[in-house]
């Protein structure tokens, strides 16, 4: 993936230099005479840019984090050509040998940004579905915290995590409020275990070992050719903002302040504002080809509005185009026996394949374009364009009472609960993520989860 990454920056650079030269011509004296050494010196130039790269460990994270994307990658790339620019453009004035125009940098640092950031997705695309990139992982521990790692990693085969197996220092602890794992044998025997079953990535998650014991196995792995990964402690509290310092040789794990300055929400509500607006203008003519394709589907309003709880327990409306009968808020109980979630979350409320729905309603469900008239509430500053689930009455009275610091903030049109799953997360997650989302909140994160909603949305 390394290799692949690299050859997809180069790549990417020389194309948006050639597009930039092709489509805006130098109009110095100096490089008509030779119109070479520009090209020359970008070429010359690329082992740096390679370096720069390498330092923002743009080629590093994938075999690091099993979730990276080329989304994680866009503030690095952006960063890494601004600096590229301007370096080329201190060579050139320096040499004397080039002169390339301000128009002409401008133009390549966008191509740049763009062609690198759509060939690190493409090469993405690529080589994570060849053999090579799986990864044959192990999990020290057999506990729920275990169990439902290897759950997670096993729906998301993206990841390219093949689950060998779990180890632990006995048997009798595989219950642990559970059914029983079957162990592959014990910590004792990790090191011939990884040889034995070509083990690429060992996760440590909670076994039964002494904190000494579980030292030593994290000290013996890292004389092995593997990836260790740890499930840290309080897992649930710590977010994407947490930051690692430390005092005197001991790490500390800082948590973000939990509440947003004002300076954050005027930030963030701001950034609302420019997308809501800049989307009802661009998608102006999807409202109105969807209004009238709802109206001649069938009677009723071309808008459905609904009563979800909002910032600061504040109810408000929500607006979606109605994908249903007009009557079918009243034929609620008619399909309550259909609930996917009944028997295993019945505080969630989802019906596959739902009578209710019209045919125009189907196909607006399946592409979320019902989803969007909510761009209208974030102007009125009911909702944000990412924040929490925004949750019907009958949900949100069973959110636990330390989960509620969800509604902190404007409920969202996506969202981490959007990005991972939406209704197919159980309750108590969705919540959590919620909760995380909130106390870990920002700008970064909100474009990266806009961004993430895209491939989402196309899948």
């Amino acid at each position: 993936m390394r290799r692949l990454l690299l050859l997809a920056d180069v790549v990417g650079l020389v194309i948006a230099f050639l597009v930039a030269e092709r489509l805006v011509p130098n109009m110095s004296a100096a490089d008509t005479v030779v119109p070479q050494w520009e090209l020359i010196l970008f070429c010359a130039s690329l082992p740096l840019w390679v370096l720069v790269a390498r330092l923002y460990g743009l080629y590093d994270r994938d075999e690091e984090r099993t979730d990276h994307s080329s989304v994680d990658d866009f503030f690095g790339v952006l960063q890494v050509v601004t600096i590229g620019t301007w370096i080329f453009l201190v060579a050139t004035y320096v040499s004397d040998l080039a002169h390339p125009t301000l128009e002409r940098l401008i133009v390549f640092w966008g191509l740049a940004i763009a062609f690198v950031s759509l060939l690190r997705v493409a090469i993405r695309f690529v080589g994570r579905r060849q053999a090579a990139y799986i990864q044959n992982v192990m999990i020290v521990g057999s506990g729920q915290v275990a169990r439902e790692l290897a759950e997670k990693m096993g729906k998301h085969r993206s990841y390219g995590l093949n689950i060998v197996g779990f180890v632990d220092r006995d048997a009798g602890a595989t219950t642990n409020g559970g059914p029983p794992v079957e162990l592959l044998g014990t910590t004792d025997e990790l090191r011939q275990l990884v040889h034995q079953f070509g083990i690429d990535r060992v996760v440590i998650a909670f076994s039964t070992d002494s904190h000494e014991e579980t030292l030593d196995v994290i000290r013996l792995l890292q004389n092995e050719r593997v990836q260790v990964d740890i499930v840290p402690r309080m897992f649930e509290v710590l977010g994407t903002s947490a930051q690692l310092h430390a005092i005197e040789g001991i790490p500390l794990v800082g948590l973000a302040l939990p509440r947003l300055s004002n300076s954050s929400r005027f930030l963030k509500r701001s950034f609302d504002l420019v997308g809501a607006v800049a989307g009802l203008v661009l998608l102006s003519p999807v409202f109105l080809v969807t209004a009238m394709l709802i109206k001649l589907d069938s009677r009723g309003p071309v808008f459905f509005r609904q009563v979800r709880m909002g910032e600061d327990e504040r109810t408000f409306r929500i607006f979606k185009f109605r994908t249903m009968v007009a009557d079918a808020e009243t034929r609620k109980g008619e399909v309550a026996h259909l609930n996917m979630h009944r028997e295993d979350d019945p505080r969630m409320f989802k019906v596959p394949e739902d009578p209710r729905v019209t045919r125009v309603g189907a196909f607006l469900r399946r592409s979320r374009i019902d989803e969007l008239p909510q761009l209208f509430n974030v102007v009125k500053g009911e909702m944000s364009l990412v924040g929490p689930r925004p949750l019907i009455l009958d949900e949100d009275r069973f959110v636990e009472r330390w989960a509620r610091r969800r509604l902190s903030l404007r409920p969202g049109i996506t969202g981490l609960w959007q990005v991972l799953g939406a209704s197919d997360i159980p309750f108590e997650e969705m919540t959590k993520l919620d909760y995380l989302y909130v106390t870990n909140w920002s700008l970064r994160e909100d474009v990266r989860l806009i961004m993430r909603t895209i491939p989402s949305l196309a899948r």
